[in-house]
């Protein structure tokens, strides 16, 4: 697995555990949201539940729009920046696979008439890794360059492959 790869993989880890992203588009403010993966494959889309009463809610109701995704990972050691496509997809298939309590205590049930579900289909990200260990620390004090190190800790990915 290539260096790029195993980045990802650990993207993807810390986003099923952590789930909490910053999204947004032209015309709505990036807002904490709860992403959600749809199956076990390290590929998205993201699924997010919103209201209509809200900014994205109001937007998306007539068209795509291109968003982004900020994350980073609860103990800080993955952030990631990505961008893609945002639309309103109130599948009933994907809401029931997706319910859950947490979503079920902002909205009247599956079929309320304010909840929207966005589908973010990521196209591509910027991501990198803590590169600031201990050891990272003892190694330059030493003299090592800490650019050699972290060169293996950021990759862009394509997301939509």
């Amino acid at each position: 697995m290539t260096a790029p790869d195993k980045i990802e993989a650990k993207f993807w880890k810390a986003l099923r555990s952590d789930m909490t992203v910053f999204l947004g588009c032209d015309g709505a403010y990036p807002r904490p949201m709860t992403a959600q993966v749809d199956g076990d494959e390290n590929t998205g889309p993201l699924w997010f539940f919103t209201s209509v009463e809200t900014d994205l809610g109001r937007i998306l109701s007539g068209s795509n729009r291109p968003g982004t995704m900020t994350f980073v990972s609860k103990g800080h050691d993955m952030w990631a920046s990505a961008s893609g496509t945002m639309t309103l997809d109130n599948d009933p298939e994907v809401i029931d696979r997706l319910w859950n309590p947490f979503v079920a205590a902002w909205f009247e049930g599956k079929d309320d008439p304010k909840m929207r579900l966005i589908r973010f289909d990521a196209k591509e990200a910027e991501l990198w890794e803590d590169g600031s260990s201990l050891v990272a620390g003892i190694k330059m004090l030493m003299g090592s360059d800490p650019k050699e190190d972290f060169q293996d800790k950021t990759a862009h990915v394509r997301l939509d492959d």
